[in-house]
């Protein structure tokens, strides 16, 4: 059975990851399958809660696998998610899909990121319009929002880099005030640091969320939106983490000269 301790911590990690969800109780213990009382219960440090409903309960405030395992053992279980390393062989099928996916996106940029964004995997196309950064931003780990907005990186090349540079910063602040993490607000303070003031005003081609990424190439400025897609039903936490983004032509001049840059001879 749970000590007192335990279900103290346990609840204050509840409520404080409800209160960053903002769902009140009765809207949590509705989407858990359970009555508000019994919630309020496991709140307060009144009530230990099972294994499962813990589980139930960080999968109704969409808590990270990661943050789930802490859940589960601020609780006093062992954690219910495994963490494989990428390079494991029981990885083997998921790492055959995503190379599939982005050698299919040719001749169009796309990458694979882990949840502080350091690079995993990426295709030709994308290596192309990073040809010419500085080596050390492409030495392991990558940081993809560094190597777009370093100076020594991509940052030079983007037409509107005092808009699109927020775009992602503002991005990363989403991401971290969802799912806190220290990595990630050091990143965002560095990454402040590097780029232009805020732009008062959106610039001309600012299309509501969707900033596009106006970067120069030797064949000539591309536009480019990006997607983002992650894997909904994973139960490893690696795996869960995962985020495949994607660079997606705005017109169909942007489309010819990615084309232009893929048959390009290399180097």
């Amino acid at each position: 059975m749970a000590s007192e301790r335990t279900r103290s911590g346990f609840a204050d990690d509840l409520r404080a990851w409800r209160r960053r969800r903002g769902v009140s109780q009765i809207e949590l213990a509705l989407r858990a399958g359970t009555t508000q009382r019994h919630l309020s219960f496991i709140e307060s440090g009144r009530s230990a809660p099972g294994r499962d409903m813990v589980i139930r309960l960080a999968e109704s405030l969409e808590v990270p696998h990661r943050e789930r395992n802490v859940l589960l053992l601020s609780a006093g279980y062992a954690p219910a998610y495994q963490e494989t390393r990428w390079d494991d062989h029981q990885l083997n099928p998921i790492r055959t899909a995503l190379e599939r996916v982005l050698h299919g996106h040719q001749p169009y940029p796309a990458i694979i990121v882990d949840r502080h964004g350091d690079l995993v995997s990426a295709n030709d196309a994308f290596r192309v319009i990073t040809h010419g950064v500085a080596a050390h931003l492409l030495a392991p780990p990558t940081n993809i929002p560094r190597l777009l907005l370093h100076p020594k990186g991509m940052a030079p090349r983007i037409v509107n880099l005092d808009e699109w540079a927020w775009h992602v910063i503002e991005g990363l602040h989403r991401q971290a005030a969802r799912n806190p993490d220290v990595r990630l607000d050091t990143l965002i303070d560095d990454l402040t640091q590097l780029v232009p003031e805020r732009p008062r005003h959106p610039g001309p081609d600012h299309l509501g969320f969707a900033v596009p990424l106006r970067l120069r190439t030797p064949v000539g400025e591309l536009h480019l939106l990006t997607t983002l897609s992650h894997f909904g039903t994973a139960v490893d936490v690696t795996v869960a983490e995962l985020r495949l983004e994607a660079f997606l032509p705005v017109d169909e001049a942007t489309a010819a000269l990615l084309n232009q840059l893929a048959e390009a001879p290399s180097g």
